[in-house]
């Protein structure tokens, strides 16, 4: 575990199935952060389960850890069936969330995200690479312009079944980057990316240099889908980012962003 990284600002509680917040199901949680010198972190659930998010469970959860920092987040996508109802949970819930997760899991399957593996890398086939590079970073922009988000999830999470672009796609990943700092949106640093075929972090090297260049924030995230895996090669990503020049790392409390030294 890293010595120096202290939040963890993607977790899945819930897994992937509607569940409803309680002691027994978040406690475990609290104790892997306690026990990995985690102090800060965000339950980001997908928005498409938000039916088990209980707050007044979260705040419980606070009153009995008040060494840890409990964010209540959650994680909107571009799932067709289910955004809708999503965005206007958390219109409604916006007060009492701290922190909102944006991320793209659908291209043109409304049925399947793409990230699933290993099925979702047929949507690739027989496809441009670079067309889809480009249709997915338009979707990141469609997300981040909602208004509803603080930070984007794993931004290149397209390359998941490594699939590399052929041409130059700079300009247009350049065009995004330019919108989420227009929109004083945080990137997170992932380390899930380690645990998925294409074996590269979110966002990759590059493209980390380039929000450092343009003055975007950063989180640190694991995607943890069991407390098992909080802060899951947090290790790795602090040499990693110490490597690039990542100074700082930013939490949030009723989507106000504070900035920390590492």
């Amino acid at each position: 575990m890293s010595a120096r990284l202290f939040s963890d600002y993607h977790t899945h509680p819930q897994g992937h199935r509607t569940t409803r917040y309680t002691q027994e199901l978040l406690q475990p949680w609290i104790d892997s952060a306690r026990a990995r010198g985690l102090r800060d972190i965000a339950f980001t659930d997908h928005d498409r389960f938000h039916a088990g998010v209980d707050f007044d469970e979260i705040e419980t959860l606070r009153e009995k850890n008040p060494d840890v920092k409990i964010r209540a987040g959650i994680e909107l996508d571009n799932d067709p069936e289910t955004s809708a109802a999503g965005r206007k949970w958390i219109e409604n819930n916006w007060d009492k969330l701290d922190f909102v997760l944006g991320s793209i899991h659908y291209l043109d399957d409304p049925a399947q995200m793409f990230d699933t593996i290993p099925d979702g890398a047929g949507q690739f086939v027989g496809r441009g690479i670079d067309e889809i590079y480009e249709d997915y970073f338009r979707r990141v922009r469609e997300i981040a312009s909602t208004g509803l988000v603080d930070c984007l999830a794993h931004v290149d999470l397209v390359k998941i079944h490594g699939h590399r672009p052929c041409g130059d796609v700079r300009s247009i990943i350049n065009e995004t980057f330019d919108f989420i700092r227009s929109r004083n949106l945080a990137l997170e640093l992932s380390t899930a990316g380690w645990r998925k075929p294409v074996d590269e972090n979110y966002p990759a090297d590059d493209l980390v240099r380039l929000a450092l260049e343009k003055g975007i924030p950063f989180t640190t995230a694991s995607d943890a889908h069991s407390h098992a895996q909080l802060g899951d090669k947090f290790d790795r990503l602090e040499e990693k980012m110490s490597i690039l020049g990542v100074c700082e790392v930013c939490v949030y409390e009723r989507h106000q962003r504070t900035a920390h030294a590492i």
